[in-house]
């Protein structure tokens, strides 16, 4: 079977069908009618072009080679105007055993239409469909003004009694452009360009030669039709659409490539190239980049959220979706419709795209959906817009984002840990709510020196930009977006290293009644070997009086401390001291280990100051939830040392080291050194 296909096209589906082809290492003949045709299509490997109108008997003996089929298959791409081509074609392959495909232009349907008996002059603006390119002639007798013909040279001769309002659009071929002189059409009356042409080129030459009715045939889907007929509407001149033909039933790009990849034995794709750009928009519109606003013109179809939506054009084809599974379905269904055409898709989101946006997440989820052709367009921030607006610059600012969290003690913890600590923090919040939040802290944890400076609607009608005091925040009541910028000249020093003092916790609670605590440097040297790290997830086991949760905590409002205490009095202290420290990422945890353990997230460290004998069931339980998590135990008695090493021999790797500290105590005028019990600091992993 010959493995070669012949392809008669004239249209851009042809074209790309050729490319695929080649791209498949499938051989074929293209035949066009004109050198025009030759000169669009580009060279490609297996493809060979030939030029010239061929009649029934011409195509016939193409099909023959030696007596044999010299082709696979004969595909029809020719244009749906070129009716007497197409059943020439069709009847050159009967009798052959070579399949005929035609090829089926996808049509736009569903014009709007004026009836053809109603004068145009009556409707000015509107579109108007005629059965022949006679009637069409006829009816624009009867009407003054400019006429774009945008049809081609063929039917030239019909139009000739108009010839002196015409502006006639071809391509830009000697046959077209000799036609055009024929018919008595020459100079500034030619245009002559290939298309297809996006809307604003449509509306400049509308423009330019003053058109007051605009010429075209139904063409195809992706034949620049659409843009036509937007155009004309937007400049409020009239459409006249030459209706389509009687068409035989056709086959779509889909169904022409799969049955050639049955005929061949060969994988041919039919699915067309996707370009997708991920758009940062700004604040608005107004700060739309030009480079993003150029690709959002070019794109078929448009996606992001309704208020991202309201910077598009009312023509482009719009649905008001940002995640990855309510996208992909769409992006399926408009490659089935794009006959090997090229899609372009745009997906817009707030800002910009490499901030605190779900560009990152989007563009996972298309690569592995095999969406590869991807590129990001940067927006401008709401923090770059708002510290350009108070000239208060943010290379050494805090920048955080609670947009979307939950008023939990994570997120209050770290708002106030940045207004503690840094002179200047930016915080994108969800709306006024989250701004009558931050009042509220300011207000409690007695930081109300703090300027607050809040953004609304940055870059729209209703933009305010103005500094407000935590009351003024606490009452805030206008909705709308917000971006706050917040500073605190009295910062306080972050401390880098463990080991507090003693003093600083309460440790006295019932009235005389003292609550154990690890002392200060065997606390420092057992938070020297957990080794906590940025986001960490810790169990103090035993924790008494907090002093190891605290210590924790205060190393990074992004690491979550468990105090696990099981006595009531100790509990009451844990409380106590945590407020004294502002602390909202110390979450007390009343009950006994390891039962108490179970619900909780697992860890990456544990320390443990206190197992009440049950250190094997405890640790047990710590390395079901994580096999990594890193364990320090502080021991006093014997027993437990015993215990450790008992474990130690099974799959457990440790660190053992005894600590002794002696404090000088003043007697007289003497300094005598008072011992403090021994400590054995023990540090567990799993081998």
């Amino acid at each position: 079977m010959a493995e070669k296909v012949l392809i008669y096209a004239g249209t851009t589906e042809g074209r790309l069908l050729a490319q695929e082809l080649s791209r498949a290492h499938i051989a074929c003949d293209v035949h066009v009618a004109t050198e025009y045709g030759q000169m669009v299509m580009p060279e490609l490997a297996g493809v060979k072009v030939c030029v010239g109108r061929l009649d029934v008997e011409e195509m016939r003996a193409l099909l023959k080679k030696n007596g044999q089929n010299n082709y696979a298959a004969v595909v029809d791409a020719t244009h749906p105007f070129a009716t007497e081509v197409s059943a020439n074609i069709r009847e050159s392959t009967k009798g052959s055993g070579i399949p005929y495909l035609r090829l089926q232009r996808r049509m736009d349907d569903g014009i709007c239409s004026i009836p053809e008996n109603e004068s145009m002059k009556e409707r000015a603006g509107t579109v108007h469909v005629f059965a022949d390119y006679e009637s069409c002639v006829q009816a624009l007798t009867d009407t003054s003004g400019n006429i774009l013909l945008t049809t081609g040279s063929k039917e030239l001769a019909v139009f000739a009694p108009l010839k002196e309002r015409l502006f006639v659009r071809v391509l830009p071929g000697l046959e077209s452009i000799g036609l055009c002189e024929k018919a008595g059409i020459r100079g500034k009356q030619i245009l002559a360009m290939q298309g297809p042409f996006s809307e604003e080129m449509n509306l400049a030459m509308i423009h330019q030669f003053s058109i007051r009715y605009l010429v075209t045939k139904a063409s195809g889907a992706h034949s620049g039709f659409q843009e036509k007929l937007a155009a004309a509407q937007k400049a409020g001149i009239t459409a006249c659409v030459i209706g389509k033909q009687e068409q035989e039933q056709g086959m779509s790009y889909a169904q022409v490539t799969e049955t050639l990849s049955r005929l061949l034995g060969h994988t041919i794709s039919g699915r067309p190239e996707v370009e997708i750009s991920l758009i940062g928009i700004g604040m608005s519109a107004a700060t739309l980049t030009q480079e993003a606003k150029r690709a959002l013109e070019e794109s078929d179809v448009v996606f992001g959220a309704e208020r991202m939506l309201e910077v598009v054009e009312n023509s482009k084809e719009t649905y008001p979706f940002y995640l990855a599974k309510d996208i992909l379905p769409v992006l399926r269904q408009k490659e089935s419709q794009m006959d090997g055409q090229k899609l372009k898709v745009s997906i817009l989101f707030s800002g910009d795209t490499g901030f605190y946006s779900g560009t990152e997440k989007i563009k996972t989820g298309l690569n592995k959906n095999n969406y590869k052709k991807i590129r990001i367009f940067p927006g401008i921030s709401s923090v770059s817009y708002l510290s350009a607006a108070t000239g208060i610059a943010w290379q050494d600012a805090k920048i955080i984002s609670i947009h979307g969290k939950k008023d939990t003690a994570e997120t209050r913890a770290l708002v106030l840990d940045a207004i503690r600590h840094f002179p200047k923090t930016f915080l994108l919040v969800s709306g006024v709510e989250d701004v009558r939040r931050i009042g509220c802290w300011i207000e409690e944890e007695k930081l109300t020196q703090t300027r607050i400076i809040a953004g609304f609607q940055l870059s729209y009608d209703r933009e305010k930009i103005r500094e407000l005091s935590y009351e003024e925040a606490k009452n805030a009541k206008e909705e709308g977006l917000y971006t706050l910028l917040l500073c605190n000249e009295n910062v306080q020093k972050r401390r880098l290293v463990p080991g507090m003092s003693d003093e600083s916790f309460l440790r006295v609670v019932e009235g005389e009644k003292t609550v154990p605590m690890t002392k200060e440097e065997v606390r420092a040297l057992s938070l020297c070997k957990l080794g906590l790290t940025e986001d960490a997830v810790v169990y103090d086991v035993g924790s008494g009086t907090g002093s190891i949760a605290v210590e924790c905590a205060t190393c990074s409002p992004g690491i979550r401390v468990y105090a696990i205490e099981q006595k009531a009095t100790a509990q009451q202290l844990l409380r106590r001291n945590l407020e004294k420290f502002h602390l909202a990422n110390v979450i007390p945890v009343d009950g006994k280990a390891p039962e108490i353990l179970e619900p909780l997230e697992p860890p990456t460290h544990v320390f443990i100051g206190g197992s009440s004998g049950r250190l094997a069931d405890i640790l047990h339980v710590i390395w079901e939830k994580n096999p990594r998590t890193r364990v320090v135990v502080n021991a006093i008695s014997l027993e437990t040392v015993a215990q450790i090493t008992e474990l130690a021999a099974g799959k457990m790797q440790t660190e053992i080291i005894q600590v002794q500290v002696s404090r000088a105590k003043t007697v007289g005028t003497y300094h005598l050194m008072q011992a403090e019990n021994p400590v054995y600091i023990c540090v567990l992993t799993m081998a």
